[in-house]
């Protein structure tokens, strides 16, 4: 299950007017400054990657779904996908279909920006549960690519027909969904959104699961953090055709030489909603940042972000805004920076958090009300 998706960018306005009134007494809030709106050629990019993504996964479903009148190959597909919750199904096949694949993998790879060392992107999973049983008693299954709407749902039989399905019922006969690892094509692409930002004046730390220390002193033993203790998002009863959650962070701040930085944090665990995860995980690196004080967007990877262009789109607003001596709130200009097309569902955003403090423990919920964590100050000692 993943996050519900933001469909009216109005729902943030109303919200951020809210915070802005509340932190209206506080010296801490100054002007924001106002976000550039998407350049027309970035709106097109994303469209091209979706459309790019989308048409590569439907043609390797229609050619594994041509596969399955192989009965060695049928055979091999099913106890593959009876066994494990994803099938790295271009490892499984062979001859001329792992030829096609492997072509659909450098093509998915070349649309997201991500390099063509990547490896496989593609992955094979029954659709639902509940198909697990007509699928061992030898039901013959559909292949269908994993829609990025909530659309109908389109799949191929072995003899080339299609099927038209309802996205928000699962069918009785087994599906194979064809899907992108979301776990490996996320970890590449924060790396291709840090040398990206920072490649084009923003900075930004490698995004791994414990920040790099940064401008700590010789004399210091170390530096503080704020540590995610609890985390989880609520439910939404998304279509069966879509798969787990790849869920990312991007912190930003001002750091100390008073230029705006977008730290993201991959948050590889949280899957399913209405779930409590525990992580242990530090979320900001406070010896970073020139304040005490930094925002959260939390965003949903999708099998159609660019993130060459999602960084490009995020420094452009972001570059526009200059320190005024003062904190100033940085979520309005992440998410005025994605172009409008991209909030229909992808890259999905699923909630935001404002003026986090280094002393600030306990639970936090987001402006949208989606998501809550609950955070703690945490000493990172030096070895």
């Amino acid at each position: 299950m993943r996050p519900r998706h933001l469909r009216r960018r109005g729902t943030l306005a109303a919200a951020a007017t809210t915070l802005a009134v509340l932190c209206a007494g506080q010296t801490l809030a100054a002007p924001q400054a106002a976000a550039a709106p998407a350049p027309a050629a970035t709106r097109e990019a994303r469209t091209s990657t979706a459309s790019e993504v989308h048409a590569t996964e439907d043609t390797a479903a229609r050619a594994i779904a041509a596969a399955l009148t192989d009965p060695a190959w049928r055979a091999r597909v099913r106890q593959a996908a009876l066994t494990s919750d994803e099938v790295a199904v271009t490892a499984l096949a062979d001859g001329t279909l792992r030829t096609t694949l492997a072509t659909a993998d450098r093509r998915i790879a070349a649309a997201k920006g991500l390099a063509p060392d990547i490896g496989p992107l593609l992955r094979l999973r029954l659709g639902d549960p509940s198909m697990r049983g007509a699928l061992t008693a030898g039901t013959e299954p559909w292949v269908a690519a994993a829609t990025s709407d909530d659309g109908p749902v389109t799949a191929y039989d072995s003899k080339g027909r299609t099927h038209t399905l309802d996205a928000r019922k699962a069918p009785a006969r087994p599906v194979y969904v064809v899907d992108i690892d979301g776990s490996r094509a996320l970890a590449a692409g924060l790396d291709v959104l840090h040398e990206e930002l920072a490649r084009r004046g923003v900075r930004s730390a490698d995004p791994g699961p414990e920040p790099k220390q940064a401008r700590t002193s010789a004399a210091a033993a170390g530096f503080w953090t704020t540590r995610i203790t609890a985390v989880s998002l609520t439910d939404d009863q998304e279509p069966w055709i879509k798969g787990d959650a790849e869920i990312y962070t991007l912190v930003t701040g001002f750091g100390h030489d008073g230029k705006v930085r977008v730290d993201p944090v991959d948050m590889p665990y949280l899957d399913d909603d209405g779930t409590v995860y525990r992580p242990q995980q530090i979320l900001v690196n406070w010896s970073s940042y020139k304040y005490d004080l930094a925002d959260a967007v939390m965003m949903e990877e999708d099998g159609s972000t660019n993130y060459r262009d999602l960084a490009k789109a995020i420094a452009a607003v972001l570059l526009t805004v200059t320190d005024q001596g003062a904190y100033v709130p940085l979520v309005n200009a992440v998410l005025d920076a994605i172009p409008d097309d991209w909030w229909t569902d992808d890259p999905d955003y699923v909630d935001s958090w404002y003026t986090l403090a280094r002393a600030g423990n306990g639970t936090r919920y987001g402006a949208r009300g989606n998501g809550r964590m609950t955070l703690e100050p945490y000493f990172v000692q030096v070895l």
